[in-house]
């Protein structure tokens, strides 16, 4: 299973590249586990001074997921509007994707274990 999910994220990378030209180099990642009731406040994926964070990926490991189950990923895509979010159900095989510096987010409370694989499409460091 673990193979076949870099297999796509590399594919993703690629495609990513080919159409964005963001030069993406690799991806970092890891096993996120929320137990019940627990929450992510909302922040950015890229910290100041690092720049290599570009491309923030979430993969839902959920099964039998449902809107009562809660745990949503809350986006706020519009500086414009910075209090309007867009919630996405964590649904078992859903993937989501976004800049990573441009696009605030939180994990809402879950009331059972909410999985996912949550990492970075990553390119080089500018710092000298």
């Amino acid at each position: 299973a673990q193979r076949a999910f870099l297999v796509r994220i590399e594919a993703l990378r690629l495609a990513v590249n080919r159409a964005l030209f963001l030069g993406l180099l690799e991806f970092e990642g890891h096993l996120a586990v929320y137990p019940p009731g627990s929450q992510y406040r909302r922040h950015l994926d890229r910290f100041r001074g690092v720049e290599e964070r570009t491309l923030s990926c979430v993969c839902y490991l959920n099964e039998a997921w449902s809107e009562a189950d809660g745990g949503q990923l809350r986006l706020y895509p519009d500086p414009q509007q910075p209090h309007a979010g867009v919630d996405v159900l964590p649904l078992g095989g859903r993937l989501v994707a976004f800049l990573s510096a441009d696009h605030p987010h939180e994990v809402l409370p879950a009331r059972r274990e909410r999985v996912s694989v949550t990492g970075w499409l990553k390119r080089r460091s500018c710092a000298a």
